[in-house]
């Protein structure tokens, strides 16, 4: 982990992910405690979208996972390097850097979910290796040794490859002693790949862990993706900032249509991250982008999405300290008083507002210093 000053970055991919990441720091609770202010009904449907779809189907929530690794590769996309023409010796430390980037990311998840749980000494069958960072780290290697050694043509060919395997193999392949097309908990390909190929636990000794084994394999798409927005944002320069934005919202709305119209025959569904899956998430997150991209980058509102950006600048660090810090104990430290002193009706609401003030504090003093935390 490495903590650098940057001179310039594209704000409005920190704003997306800071907005990304504002859900998962608290901000999910925040239509919950309206609700207990006003008791207005409508605030019980935004509340629904900040909960996983149970199986098949798709919510706001389930957006947020592949808008992060989609953002991996819109990073990727800004400034891509071909290597492939270098020889190996020079080559060699853009692998080894990738490399040491896998497995830190990897590592970090396995912290996340707080190690073996029992602490020392490491019962190695007790850890969930699986994680969220970890397959952010395969979706961003996987994708990267991609970009260094393929064309454009070629990486849009191994991504279409990829979803439509994945569809073959889910829907008309038979997993062994089960039957071509189960795509339930337990008889899917997800679930055989976990059982036989996934070490330690899984999540909530689930038989498909939903950061599985199988489906990384389709998430690396969703990183492919934007590495083609990066370069449809890198070539604003050229083309003008609003033809970019034009071509990124209809690749968002090409990559909609096909998610849902995919639906049909392979639904939608984000813990077997079936094809369909990747295409809706696709969509949503190239709209998202051309929407943050203009608001902040076109008409210069960096001053207005300045909580997004303090978290997009150091999304890693904030992520794992909303699983190792008790932001919850320190917020009612600062605020509890007030809390406390309000009304009923708005303690929920001022708790959630408290919890994110002291996140935001410690993020806007390193912004500030310009300390980013990167991995």
């Amino acid at each position: 982990m490495t903590i650098k000053t940057e001179k310039k970055r594209l704000a409005s991919l920190d704003a997306l992910r800071g907005m990304d990441m504002f859900w998962i720091l608290g901000g999910q609770s925040i239509f919950a405690a309206l609700f207990v202010l006003t008791g207005w009904q409508g605030w019980k449907v935004f509340e629904a979208q900040t909960l996983h779809s149970a199986w098949h189907g798709f919510t706001f929530y389930d957006l947020i996972f592949p808008l992060f690794i989609f953002l991996s590769g819109v990073a990727m996309g800004l400034s891509p390097k071909r290597i492939d023409h270098l020889p190996f010796s020079e080559r060699r430390g853009y692998y080894n850097k990738a490399l040491k980037r896998l497995f830190l990311l990897s590592a970090l998840g396995i912290l996340y979910n707080h190690g073996w749980g029992t602490g020392m000494p490491v019962a190695l069958d007790e850890i969930r290796y699986a994680s969220v960072l970890g397959r952010i780290a395969i979706a961003w290697f996987f994708c990267m040794l991609l970009v260094w050694h393929t064309s454009l043509r070629m990486l849009g060919c191994i991504g279409g490859g990829i979803l439509i395997g994945y569809w073959l193999l889910l829907c008309f392949i038979p997993v062994p002693g089960g039957v071509a097309g189960d795509l339930s908990a337990v008889g899917s390909w997800n679930a055989w790949f976990d059982k036989h190929l996934l070490p330690g636990i899984s999540y909530q000794d689930r038989a498909v862990d939903p950061e599985g084994v199988l489906s990384s394999l389709p998430a690396i798409v969703n990183a492919i993706a934007g590495v083609f927005a990066g370069r449809l944002i890198a070539q604003a320069h050229t083309v003008g900032q609003w033809h970019s934005v034009i071509r990124l919202l209809g690749f968002g709305l090409v990559a909609l249509l096909l998610g849902w119209g995919w639906n049909i025959y392979f639904p939608v569904n984000k813990e077997l991250w079936t094809s369909s899956f990747v295409l809706v998430t696709v969509g949503w997150s190239a709209i998202l982008l051309a929407g943050f991209y203009v608001l902040v980058d076109v008409f210069d509102g960096q001053r207005f999405a300045y909580p997004f950006v303090i978290i997009g600048a150091n999304s890693i660090i904030i992520y794992l300290a909303s699983s190792l810090v008790d932001w919850a104990f320190i917020a009612r430290s600062v605020f509890g008083g007030v809390v406390t002193g309000a009304s009923e009706e708005w303690q929920p609401l001022l708790t959630v507002l408290a919890l994110l003030a002291v996140q935001l504090l410690v993020l806007h003093w390193m912004y500030r210093r310009k300390i980013f935390v990167s991995v």
